[in-house]
């Protein structure tokens, strides 16, 4: 999520709302930029030992790519060297089994693998990975939900019969648009035929769910051409669909370009006039739904035929990640921790480089992150299940904190005054209009501390 300029008087929602719909995305809270360095380190076995181990997720984030999209500013660096893969590989271990270690008895629920993109690692690669895996965490990758990112240009069969002998059963690809016009714009030299080949190559390893990422708000793209991508992903029917609306953002390729022309690069609270991401939204939203698809989120879509999930249920408000890798968060309740963020190359570099160097008696401790006050810990848990059917559950937030949420975060009232959510059921839930504005509804939630050190972050 990126920084909003706060005033002295924080706006109201209402007064939110005349702006553009599409201020932040809230993935997560706090945003890395709100991470600082932690003096003294934490101690992880000391960490962990108070927290509840039996329901965490284990994250292993891969920061390669075969090239880098105009759009992105996720931590990963393209094209890098051979011999730097492999000591990351190297390097990857030597922090799960420090992390595995530190945590005593535990056990995983759920595994991602995520970049960057984990499929820029050949065949061998992945299998190291999952080796060590095994070899390390309390985790049995067969028996619990595993996913893997992957591009289209980084897919092959062998690889995704690799990942699913291991226990992967969704895989999420990046497509953002079937228009090979289109995805020019976004700076991704990507072609239809090699998306097409991809599809073709998940389906046929037997992966149990596929999720396919598609973009609103490319420059030239109308509504129609969006829905034409909907309905060309449609005719794969993919278990999952995210929309995602295009954020430009400082330091990437399309804000690099932005800055050139003159352009705002930042993502300040902007002015009139809304652009046209919204109407995009909305259409693309009433033909997933006409599709059977049902909505989860402002982002997320999911298909009747999806299977279900037979394994403890993650929550990311009160369960612990454990993320290993430069660039991967851990979440424990009161601290969230991580390597550095950077977006620019030298800088995605520099931190990498330091990672590598590290000891592997280092990965121990947590040197780099936010300490979440009481306050945090209650507007995060709102924030996460609010923004995500079904919604914040009342009493369960009663049950964590002792409190009303209605109490604890007054604000969230305005939300009922506005139609954007309705209560049932001890349930807090955004409706159709909310469930539009989640990215005004996240970035007005963030506290004035949080978004006063987003705001002062150096991002390089």
């Amino acid at each position: 999520m990126n920084a909003i300029v706060q005033t002295a008087t924080p706006p109201s929602l209402a007064e939110l709302l005349r702006l553009p719909p599409y201020q932040a995305y809230s993935y997560s809270y706090p945003h890395k930029t709100a991470y600082r360095p932690l003096q003294p380190a934490q101690s992880l076995a000391e960490l962990w030992a108070g927290e509840r181990r039996d329901a965490l997720f284990l994250y292993l984030h891969i920061p390669f790519c075969s090239y880098r999209c105009g759009f992105c500013n996720l931590f990963a660096l393209a094209r890098p060297d051979a011999a730097k893969v492999e000591a990351y590989l190297g390097q990857l271990e030597h922090q799960l089994r420090a992390t595995a270690q530190a945590l005593g008895d535990h056990r995983f629920v759920r595994f991602a693998l995520g970049g960057g993109t984990p499929s820029y690692l050949d065949s061998e690669q992945l299998r190291r990975v999952f080796d060590l895996v095994e070899r390390h965490a309390s985790i049995d990758l067969r028996a619990v939900p595993a996913g893997i990112e992957v591009s289209p240009e980084t897919v092959d069969l062998d690889k995704l019969r690799l990942c699913r002998e291991r226990g992967i059963d969704r895989v999420s690809m990046g497509i953002q648009s079937f228009s090979d016009a289109e995805v020019r714009t976004l700076v991704r030299p990507q072609q239809r035929a090699v998306v097409e080949q991809a599809i073709d190559a998940i389906r046929a390893a037997g992966i149990a769910t596929m999720n396919l990422d598609l973009i609103y708000g490319i420059a030239g793209q109308t509504q129609s051409s969006f829905l034409a991508s909907i309905d060309s992903a449609l005719t794969h029917a993919p278990e999952e669909i995210y929309l995602y609306p295009l954020y430009v953002r400082p330091l990437t390729g399309l804000g690099r370009i932005e800055a050139k022309k003159g352009e705002r690069g930042g993502f300040a609270l902007q002015p009139e006039p809304l652009d046209d991401r919204l109407a995009l939204y909305r259409a693309g939203r009433e033909r997933l739904l006409a599709a059977g698809y049902q909505q989860v989120s402002m982002r997320m879509f999911r298909a009747p035929h999806a299977p279900d999930i037979a394994a403890p249920v993650y929550c990311c408000q009160s369960d612990g990640m454990v993320g290993i890798g430069c660039g991967a968060r851990s979440y424990a309740s009161g601290l969230h921790y991580s390597s550095e963020y950077g977006v620019a190359r030298r800088s995605v570099a520099e931190i990498l480089d330091h990672y590598l160097a590290r000891e592997p008696d280092s990965f121990a401790y947590a040197d780099y992150g936010i300490r979440l006050s009481e306050d945090e810990q209650r507007r995060r848990h709102a924030i996460q299940s609010l923004l995500i059917r079904p919604g914040l559950d009342r009493v369960a937030y009663r049950e964590r904190f002792g409190a009303d949420c209605l109490d604890d975060l007054p604000q969230l009232r305005e939300l009922f005054d506005l139609g954007l959510a309705v209560a049932s059921d001890g349930l807090l839930e955004l409706t159709e209009a909310g469930l539009a504005r989640a990215d005004t509804i996240g970035p007005w939630l963030t506290s004035a501390q949080i978004a006063e050190r987003m705001h002062d972050y150096r991002l390089d």
